[in-house]
């Protein structure tokens, strides 16, 4: 079973035939050229595939996007805030390599101990948290100017400092 990494979510209906506004983290403008579907999840780790009519860049980080058999606005409004998944190999080409979502799959090690690997990046403000699985328990692992020490994109690691007590929060006691 392939891997899908979410990308993005649909935040509007545009017009009256269907199309959307998909907002995305891909970090560069995108067409989805080359991409069939994407993907949506309808429960947990079962997605399904809708397919691609057509799409348009609208801004660095939006598309317009029409998919097949979303033929009019009452349709495409039923999707508001569904969440867009992609498969590996086209996240691969899509996603942009400086882009934060790019660490989707890398592991953390906090000074030398491996925390485990990212399954989601949240872009706040002033840091990135890692969502990472420790012990069976969601993990948020903040990366700043204090918590990050390197990036090795060839490894696909990231090493940070963390205070003191943050992972005793998420360990079983």
């Amino acid at each position: 079973m392939p891997e899908y990494f979410k990308i993005g979510k649909i935040v509007s209906a545009f017009g009256l035939n269907g199309e959307m506004v998909v907002v995305h983290s891909l970090g560069k403008k995108t067409s989805f050229k080359g991409v069939e579907a994407v993907f949506m999840e309808e429960r947990k780790e079962s997605f399904l595939p809708y397919f691609i009519n057509a799409c348009r860049i609208k801004s660095d980080n939006e598309v317009y996007l029409l998919l097949e058999d979303i033929t009019t606005r009452e349709k495409a409004v039923k999707l508001l805030q569904k969440e867009i998944w992609l498969p590996e190999e086209h996240f691969k080409k899509l996603a942009a390599k400086s882009a934060p979502i790019a660490l989707l799959g890398y592991q953390i090690i906090n000074n030398h101990d491996i925390i485990g690997e990212i399954a989601e990046v949240i872009e706040q403000p002033f840091q990135l948290l890692c969502k990472v699985i420790i012990e069976g328990k969601e993990a948020l692992i903040p990366l700043n100017q204090e918590t990050l020490r390197k990036i090795d994109n060839k490894k696909k690691e990231v090493f940070v400092s963390l205070p003191e007590g943050l992972l005793e929060l998420y360990k079983d006691s």
